[in-house]
C-alpha cells in the first residue's frame, strides 16, 4: 500500500474517542505554554505596565519620535510631531489593578505562546492530509506566527498611539481626562489582538481556495463589497477619527488584495494538476484502444 494510502489508513483507524483524547493532549500542551508565559508576564509587572501597557500613553513612546524624525528629515517641521495629553489612569475598584493585572498576563501569554499554540494545532489536523497537500502548505507556522505578530505590532505601535491621542484629547472644557484602568487596557486590547487575527487573511483565503469554496474572479467581483466590510471593520477596533481609520483600512484592504494573489495562485496550480490528470488519463484510454 503507498504511504499516502497507508497514513490516511491509519488515520481512519482512530475513533472519534481517539480524536477527542488527542485534541485534549493538544489543548492541554497549549494551555500550559499560555499559563507558563502567562505567569512570566505576572511576575514582571513594572515591565509589563509601565514599559508594554502604558508605553503609548507616553510623550517619549518611540512611535511619536520616529513620526517626529521622520517630520523633520523631510522638512515638514513639527507638522507630524504629536504627543499624547498628560492623563491619570485611575482604579475605582479594591480589585481593579490585581483583576487588570491578570487580564493582561492571560492575554500577553495568548500572543506570546501563539508560535507554539499553532503548531499544536497544526500537528492535530496535518495527520490528516495528505504527503503532497502537507508539501504544499510547509512553513505555514512560520507564515501564520508572521502575519499575526506583525499584526498586533501594527495595532501596537500604529492604531494604539494615534487613537490614545484622540481618545484622551478629545474632552469638553472644565473637564479632565481620567480613564479607568478598565477601559485603557480594554482599548489596548483591542487594538492589538482583532487586528493580529485580521492579518491572518491570506491564510484563511488560502485554505477556503484549496477546499474550492472562493476563486478569485469571486474576490474581485467583490471588491467594493469588501470595502465597505474593511470600513466597518475599521471602524469598530479605532476611535471614530479619520486619521485612525485610514491607518487600518489601508493594510486591510492591502491584505485583501494580496488574498485575492493567493487565491489566483491556488487555482492556477489546481487548473495544472487538474490538465496534468486529464493528460494522463488519455493516455491511459489510448493505450487501453492500442
Amino acid at each position: 500500500m503507498p504511504l499516502d494510502q497507508q497514513h490516511e489508513h491509519d488515520r481512519n483507524e482512530m475513533s472519534f474517542f481517539d480524536h477527542i483524547a488527542e485534541l485534549r493532549n493538544h489543548l492541554l500542551r497549549s494551555a500550559l505554554a499560555i499559563a507558563i508565559v502567562g505567569v512570566v508576564c505576572f511576575l514582571n509587572k513594572d515591565f509589563v505596565f509601565n514599559t508594554l501597557i502604558f508605553g503609548p500613553k507616553n510623550p517619549d513612546f518611540i512611535t511619536y519620535r520616529v513620526l517626529c524624525d521622520f517630520s523633520h528629515w523631510v522638512g515638514a517641521g513639527e507638522s507630524m510631531c504629536f504627543t499624547p495629553p498628560v492623563f491619570n489612569l485611575i482604579a475605582r475598584q479594591l480589585g481593579e489593578v490585581l483583576m487588570q493585572h491578570l487580564y493582561v498576563s492571560f492575554w500577553l501569554g495568548i500572543i506570546g505562546a501563539f508560535p507554539y499554540i499553532f503548531w499544536e494545532f497544526w500537528k492535530f489536523v496535518s495527520p490528516g492530509l495528505l504527503d503532497q497537500e502537507r508539501k504544499a502548505v510547509r512553513g505555514i507556522v512560520a507564515i501564520c506566527t508572521f502575519l499575526f505578530l506583525l499584526g498586533v505590532s501594527f495595532g501596537y505601535f500604529i492604531i494604539a498611539p494615534f487613537s490614545i491621542s484622540f481618545l484622551a484629547g478629545y474632552t469638553l472644557e472644565g473637564l479632565e481626562v481620567s480613564p479607568t484602568l478598565d477601559s485603557y487596557v480594554t482599548y489596548m486590547t483591542m487594538f492589538t489582538l482583532p487586528t493580529g487575527l485580521i492579518f491572518e487573511m491570506p491564510i484563511l483565503a488560502y485554505f477556503l481556495a484549496k477546499i474550492g469554496l472562493v476563486g478569485p474572479a469571486f474576490l474581485r467581483s467583490q471588491r467594493r463589497q469588501a470595502v465597505v466590510v474593511i470600513l466597518i471593520v475599521a471602524a469598530i477596533i479605532t476611535p471614530p477619527d479619520v486619521v485612525s481609520q485610514t491607518l487600518v483600512t489601508i493594510p486591510l484592504y492591502g491584505l485583501y488584495e494580496a488574498s485575492i494573489l493567493v487565491v489566483a495562485r491556488v487555482q492556477r496550480k489546481r487548473e495544472k494538476e487538474m490538465a496534468a490528470a486529464e493528460r494522463a488519463d488519455r493516455s491511459v484510454v489510448l493505450r487501453d484502444e492500442d
